[in-house]
């Protein structure tokens, strides 16, 4: 009988598009950014939301 091979290929892209896959789909995993939290425009507090897998940020008035 022959040998059995694993591919290791598979597991690494897997973990790699893991994170990809879910924020694409709209699944984020939000994060506050704590170090700007005041909107000089508008001269409200805001917090500052990113996301840990993409970078994508997002604003929410407090």
């Amino acid at each position: 009988m022959g040998e059995i091979v694993q591919f290791s290929a598979k597991k690494i892209k897997k973990k790699r598009q893991a994170g990809k896959t879910l924020c694409l789909n709209g699944f984020h995993k939000w994060e506050v950014k704590k170090n700007n939290q005041f909107d000089s425009q508008q001269g409200k507090l805001i917090s500052v939301y990113v996301c840990i897998r993409c970078g994508k940020t997002k604003n929410k008035k407090t």
